[in-house]
């Protein structure tokens, strides 16, 4: 599990396991979800309203823009339209010669703020222009308004002027139109490096004689790019001052396909962002789909609460934009500031809110954490914790002294059935002694009495097999002597066979005597001495060097001890070599054989550490003799049965016998032997010798019976 996991476990576990935190989250519920709902919930709505406001402000700067740009666009239609009827223009035109009528369409053209006026003839040639006496003189009937003109019509549209256009009317034109183009972020990309076209407000009207003969067309047209006054008096209209509070600030800007050719938006130091290009996004929207753009939008280098609106010339396509917007940052700050003081406003509310609301919870919940602490102190034993006098008069009040009333009845009746248990148990407790005690008397007595019969019987069976045994034994033994004799050297083809004979009549004589000396132990002790119990171990070796060797087993051997033990010197030496042959005989495919002398201290573990001067000064009771081995182990159901008479696990050469007297011989002295051992494990034994032997039970009550009595 994760630890937030782990951590939001921990949390329900504790709101669970306590009313406290149920009343706190039911008081402050209201505050610490509703509020935040609420606050949340004003954020968006609030976002919302704003954005619908923006959008609907600048919606309406969008129709005073476009409103006033029409009016504009028609001053100009009507301007030319009025030309064209004047009187004197018709006069001057069937009177004058064409320097003259070109000197009074300059007058004309600058009396009413046209930056051209062309008359043409009924075909539609330039005659006369208000830039120069030559004008060209081909036909211009591929401009709409002139078409509109030839069918007697008077005509005005927003149309784009080629480079070549322009300089036909004038060249100076031209040089207004061209407009450097700068790299604009966000901006489609475009390999040109100027605009070079123009943005004409374009009119045609025509002319009639006195008789109202139609005799010609007067042109005219108002240059766009690089119109400043005209994009100031748009702003100026659009954002009067006041209306736009907060330090925004207003702007308007005409664009030529999706470049600024006359605008009010800064760069830097004032300078105009002429020649910057509009967005993608907003290109796309407006001039490739035709649709109205009213939201935020990135100009040139902020973002701006913009309205943008395509410009359509005489044929019906869209040639450029008509833009109004105002800087949406100190707005969007202020919308913060005021959603920043309704959240703070929120916040202490809430906050005083809750201090009130958990003062008052606290008198609900304090007699319930009293109870609740009174009820863990007694789970941790202290029995007289009571809750005490409560402040609080309601049903809480109440319960808490009844909850004392019930503690101090239960605590009176504990200890009463204290009393009792205490009573029972005493009695139960002296019972069960005299019971242990008479069953342990009793089931020693039936050890003491089985194994009574049963030595009796092996000392009896064994006594009449030994006689039986030995005698016939003893004939083989005395005749295969007198055949060897006789036979001297003719013999020797023989020898082996002799030789085994030799051994298995010595093996039947071991077995006697073993059984002999199980059956009657007392006849075969010697007398005692002290030995030096390393002294012996390295003789064993030296008697079971071959078997060893046989083995390739390596020998590990350290002696420590620092006293004697009181034994029978060759009774110790055949409890090593049992032990000695049963751990080699346990490595067959070789392995190590660990013989260990220390000394015997009362209360020390010899496998914990044990040894010469463990147990700080004082003097040893003895010596502990380890002999270890890493064979096979011994399985754990024959630990219990090892010692036991006749128990062996090699069924064709053993007799059951060794580790049985060997246990006799140790127990006899006043010693005892453990065996340590689990399969793949190895085996040790250990034999606890005393310095001083102590004789119990007499030579014919052999110490091994107190491993069935003890």
């Amino acid at each position: 599990m994760s630890r937030n996991g782990f951590a939001l476990g921990t949390l329900l576990g504790r709101f669970r396991a306590t009313v406290r935190l149920k009343l706190l989250a039911l008081v402050l519920a209201p505050l610490l979800v509703g509020v935040p709902l609420l606050l949340v919930l004003a954020w968006t709505w609030g976002n919302q309203a704003y954005e619908r406001l923006l959008t609907f402000k600048v919606s309406s700067d969008m129709i005073t823009a476009g409103e006033y740009f029409e009016r504009v666009r028609d001053g100009v239609g009507r301007d030319v339209e009025a030309l064209a009827g004047s009187a004197h223009l018709v006069n001057t035109v069937q009177a004058a010669e064409q320097f003259e009528f070109s000197d009074l369409l300059a007058e004309l053209a600058d009396r009413h703020e046209l930056d051209f006026l062309i008359f043409l003839d009924r075909d539609a040639r330039p005659v006369a222009s208000s830039r120069g006496p030559h004008p060209d003189s081909g036909k211009r009937d591929e401009w709409p308004v002139v078409q509109a003109a030839l069918g007697e019509r008077a005509h005005i549209t927003i149309e784009r002027f080629s480079p070549r256009a322009l300089q036909t009317i004038a060249p100076e034109l031209r040089q207004r139109a061209w407009q450097p183009l700068v790299p604009t972020v966000a901006a489609v990309p475009d390999p040109r490096v100027a605009e070079d076209r123009g943005m004409v407000i374009h009119a045609a009207a025509p002319v009639y004689d006195r008789t109202g003969a139609f005799v010609g067309i007067l042109e005219g047209g108002v240059l766009l790019n690089g119109n400043l006054d005209l994009v100031d008096q748009i702003n100026a209209i659009v954002y009067r001052e006041g209306s736009l509070p907060l330090g925004s600030q207003g702007t308007a800007t005409l664009f030529l396909g999706d470049t600024r050719i006359a605008t009010n938006v800064r760069l830097f130091e004032g300078e105009r962002a002429l020649g910057t290009r509009v967005s993608r996004a907003v290109r796309d929207q407006v001039l490739e789909h035709g649709q109205l753009w009213l939201g935020t939008a990135f100009v040139v280098n902020d973002y701006y609460v913009s309205g943008y609106e395509a410009i359509v010339d005489g044929r019906g396509e869209r040639i450029g934009m008509l833009y109004v917007g105002f800087l949406e940052a100190p707005l969007r700050a202020a919308m913060r500031q005021a959603m920043a003081a309704l959240f703070a406003l929120f916040v202490l509310i809430s906050f005083a809110g809750t201090v009130l609301s958990l003062r008052w919870a606290r008198s609900v919940f304090q007699p319930i954490e009293r109870m609740n602490d009174v009820i863990q102190r007694i789970e941790q034993g202290e029995s007289e914790a009571r809750v005490g006098a409560v402040r609080s008069r309601d049903e809480l009040g109440r319960l808490a002294g009844e909850f004392d009333h019930l503690l101090d009845t239960l605590a009176a009746k504990r200890a009463e059935l204290q009393r009792w248990a205490d009573e029972l148990d005493r009695k139960v407790a002296e019972r069960t002694a005299e019971l242990r005690e008479a069953n342990e008397t009793l089931r020693r007595a039936q050890q003491q009495l089985v194994m009574s019969e049963k030595l009796a019987a092996i000392g009896e069976l064994t006594a009449g097999v030994a006689h039986e045994v030995n005698n016939p034994v003893a004939v083989i033994q005395g005749n295969l002597d007198v055949l060897c004799a006789v036979l001297g050297p003719a013999a020797e083809p023989v020898r082996d066979e002799i030789r085994l004979i030799h051994e298995q009549v010595n093996r039947i004589r071991l077995i006697v005597t073993k059984l002999l000396q199980f059956a009657r132990p007392g006849d075969f002790a010697g007398y005692t001495e002290a030995v030096d119990v390393a002294s012996v171990v390295q003789d064993c070796l030296v008697l079971t060097r071959h078997n060893i060797d046989r083995n390739a087993i390596e020998v590990d051997a350290r002696f420590t001890a620092s006293v004697p033990v009181e034994i029978n010197r060759g009774e110790l030496q055949q409890v090593l070599i049992n032990l000695i042959v049963n751990a080699v005989q346990a490595m067959p495919d070789g392995g190590r054989l660990t013989l260990m002398v220390e000394d015997w201290f009362e209360g020390v573990d010899v496998g914990a550490g044990g040894g010469a001067g463990g147990a700080g000064g004082v003097e040893p009771l003895g010596a502990v003799l380890r002999v270890g081995d890493t064979g096979h182990g011994i399985p754990a159901e024959h630990l219990a049965t090892i010692f036991d008479p006749f128990f062996t696990t090699k069924k064709e050469s053993g007799t059951g016998l060794g580790l049985s007297v060997t246990y006799a011989i140790v127990e006899r002295y006043g010693g005892r032997i453990t065996v340590d051992s689990a399969p793949g494990r190895g085996t040790e034994f250990r034999v606890w010798l005393r310095r001083q032997a102590s004789f119990q039970g007499g030579p014919e009550a052999p110490r091994f019976m107190k491993r069935w009595t003890a």
